[in-house]
């Protein structure tokens, strides 16, 4: 409970620490990152994730870890992007200056970074 809270304060002072005037957004987010994370169980992984964006916000992510494949759907909201992959919650991610996207998936119990290449 303790790490869900925190995560849902960081990306709440993430998305409004900096007054909107000074935020800078990329226009697209496509293309492909190394992901680095934690599965709910404190296990850490690695993978490549590609990301197609379109002019109207509209994400498809597709995550290669290891032999598995993931995919999945979402929006784009200035610095915060949502994505719906087929789990009971979907995976958030707010935009960061230095232009990785730092994630939770699983209810807030997993997290996941992704550098772009």
């Amino acid at each position: 409970m303790i790490r869900r809270t925190f995560i849902a304060a960081t990306l709440a002072f993430a998305t409004t620490a900096i007054p909107a005037s000074a935020q800078v957004f990329p226009s697209n987010i496509s293309g492909s990152y190394t992901a680095h994370g934690m599965n709910a169980d404190g296990s850490k992984y690695t993978g490549r994730v590609t990301v197609k964006e379109n002019a109207k916000g509209d994400v498809a992510f597709v995550w290669q870890v290891g032999a598995q494949t993931y995919a999945g759907q979402g929006t784009r909201d200035a610095r915060v992007v949502t994505v719906d992959w087929g789990d009971t919650t979907p995976v958030v991610y707010v935009y960061m200056a230095n232009g990785e996207l730092h994630g939770t998936w699983a209810g807030g119990k997993a997290l996941e970074r992704l550098v772009r290449e």
